[in-house]
């Protein structure tokens, strides 16, 4: 399906003006994927923890959990789908937040893999440690 979304986004870059990599739109949809699924998914996360709904998970820390996170930001295909309802008459509306999906989709990978890369782990024998 993401193979679906992202070959149907058509961002048409010709004819776009250079002001629609820094718009409004472009900008909110691109850090509503990087920061908002972060601060979601960890906040809610490290809450139920907290609140002893949940376990930290086994063999995990917060870079973990955090680096997981940030991969959630990967979510173009319902955004897309969103995009085209939100901005039905707009072509431009529609290229801006098309972009800030690619952009902070993009953004959201390559920042959790790296995370997840650098973050030290857990082994089996470790106490788990608390949120």
């Amino acid at each position: 399906m993401p193979i679906f979304g992202l070959a149907n986004a058509g961002v048409p870059f010709l004819g776009l003006p250079m002001e629609a990599l820094a718009a409004p739109v472009t900008l909110g949809v691109g850090l509503g994927l990087l920061v908002g699924k972060v601060v979601g998914v960890l906040g809610f996360s490290l809450l139920a923890i907290r609140l002893g709904f949940a376990d930290m998970p086994a063999y995990a820390g917060r870079l973990q959990m955090a680096g997981t996170a940030l991969l959630c930001g990967i979510g173009f295909t319902m955004s897309l789908f969103i995009t085209l309802l939100a901005f039905p008459g707009d072509p431009l509306l529609q290229a801006e937040a098309k972009i800030g999906i690619l952009a902070g989709s993009f953004l959201s990978g390559l920042l959790g893999y790296t995370l997840l890369r650098v973050a030290p782990q857990d082994w089996p024998g470790t106490p788990s440690r608390q949120a």
